[in-house]
């Protein structure tokens, strides 16, 4: 059991690599940039706009929705963890009564809803340097 834990544990901090902030690249803005040549575009579709979100061709903003499409997925991606993990009965000191699943919503005591938030909250602003934050410019921009 207690392998278990720690194979468990070793798992979710190999997995925080995945939430450090890649470095990105910076490249000259051109106005109606190729995207077909991008990393993703490949045969038979090419590139693939259904809904023509960057129809215009601009770069910054392609570059912008391929950042989040990947924080999304890294997100995604442990949420997915966590609820393999729950559901495999690992739980912190504390919640052992907490149930698996979506009935775990239920019973959060209102404290660990706080911690969340506070958690997201200074997650984003942590990584608000890479694009301009919700609540104010990047830090890149200051100087």
């Amino acid at each position: 059991n207690s392998k278990m834990k720690l194979a468990v544990a070793a798992l979710l901090i190999g997995s925080a690599a995945a939430f450090a902030p890649a470095k990105v690249a910076q490249s000259s803005t051109a106005l109606n940039a190729d995207l077909s040549k991008e990393l993703g575009a490949q045969m038979p579709l090419g590139f693939w706009d259904p809904l023509g979100i960057v129809a215009d061709g601009d770069k910054d903003n392609f570059d912008r929705l391929r950042w989040v499409e990947l924080k999304h997925g890294r997100i995604a991606m442990l949420a997915v963890t966590g609820y393999l993990v729950t559901y495999a009965g690992v739980r912190f000191p504390g919640a052992e009564d907490i149930p698996s699943g979506f009935a775990a919503l239920d019973n959060l005591p209102g404290m660990v809803w706080a911690q969340m938030i506070a958690t997201w909250t200074m997650m984003e602003a942590a990584n608000q340097d890479q694009y301009e934050g919700p609540w104010g410019t990047n830090q890149n921009a200051l100087g």
